[in-house]
């Protein structure tokens, strides 16, 4: 794995210290002045926990407006380099305590993803978790199940590659499997329970994968 370097570290944590003083600029400038009650103390740290998270969806995606992520084998000391890595510390610091658990509700999920950057088509939902929203496109009516997990990044050595998921409508991604970087799966695709779907696999239109490494075990139906 390629080490972070200090001059992107810095960068984050400017980006850091912008979302924490906004956090507590908002909350000591407009919450403070109400009447909480006798859990005034309490109330006023959720809040600005909630603030600090507001504020890293909106300079995160600032960030990535500046700086966006490309597909593509990512070269070291480059600008993709700094996007790449700055992205990675915004989820291992303040998203993946979001994206990996399991107390906040499927829906409120959705709106996180689409905040961070995925795009999501109507009545589309995840269980599991998008560990690359920026480069994550699913259509609708698609579902991915409880703890599978969808990634775009590609790490092997000291080489870090970036390559966008593309999942079309009505798939049923099923609970513990696993979609690597660059796959693309076509409309009414399952891919089964604990699958491993390898990087740069292409899975037609209809037709079921399944096992480890997923293979294809039914193939679309015939067209009327």
């Amino acid at each position: 794995m390629r080490a972070i370097k200090p001059g992107q570290i810095a960068v984050f944590l400017c980006l850091l210290a912008l979302i924490l003083l906004l956090a507590i600029g908002t909350t000591t400038l407009v919450f403070d002045r109400l009447p909480l009650g006798d859990f005034r103390g309490v109330t006023l740290v959720l809040l600005a926990a909630l603030m600090v998270y507001l504020y890293a969806f909106l300079v995160y995606r600032v960030f990535l407006a500046l700086l966006p992520l490309h597909e593509g084998e990512v070269a070291e000391h480059s600008r993709h380099e700094l996007a790449a890595n700055v992205n990675i510390l915004f989820y291992l610091l303040l998203f993946n305590s979001l994206i990996r658990t399991h107390f906040l509700p499927v829906p409120l999920q959705r709106l996180i993803y689409l905040a961070l950057g995925a795009r999501l088509g109507a009545n589309t939902y995840s269980a599991g978790a998008l560990l690359d929203p920026p480069l994550t496109r699913i259509g609708s009516n698609t579902i991915i199940g409880h703890d599978a997990v969808i990634f775009a990044h590609v790490i092997e050595g000291a080489r870090l590659e970036l390559k966008a998921v593309t999942i079309g409508n009505t798939v049923t991604i099923g609970a513990k499997a696993v979609v690597m970087a660059g796959v693309q799966i076509g409309d009414n695709a399952i891919v089964s329970t604990g699958a491993v779907v390898t990087k740069d696999t292409r899975i037609g239109a209809g037709e079921i994968w399944g096992g480890i490494p997923a293979r294809r075990i039914k193939s679309a139906p015939p067209a009327p």
